[in-house]
């Protein structure tokens, strides 16, 4: 499913037109990217939970010459599985 099936999806679903429901789709990202951004948790019951998890600086390899280089330390996005999305997927 593209983003494109997504909005479809959920036009059909809750009786919205597809611009409708592309602008409510691109809000809610747009909402949990802001939030992600500050540091802070969201969290949809019966979803999963999206955060922020801190990676350290380190060492790695250029797999093309073997040198040594240093990998800065950055933030990333994760997202966990809650318990009812992991049982309809089973």
């Amino acid at each position: 499913m593209n983003k494109g099936d997504l909005i479809e999806a959920i036009a059909k679903g809750s009786d919205l037109t597809k611009a409708d429901a592309g602008r409510a789709l691109d809000a809610t990202l747009d909402a949990i990217g802001k939030t992600l951004k500050k540091g802070d948790k969201v969290t949809l019951p019966g979803f999963g939970t999206f955060s922020v998890s801190k990676r350290a600086a380190r060492m790695g390899r250029n797999p093309a010459t073997g040198e040594a280089i240093k990998i800065k330390a950055k933030k990333t996005p994760k997202f966990k599985a809650g318990t009812s999305l992991v049982e309809t997927v089973k």
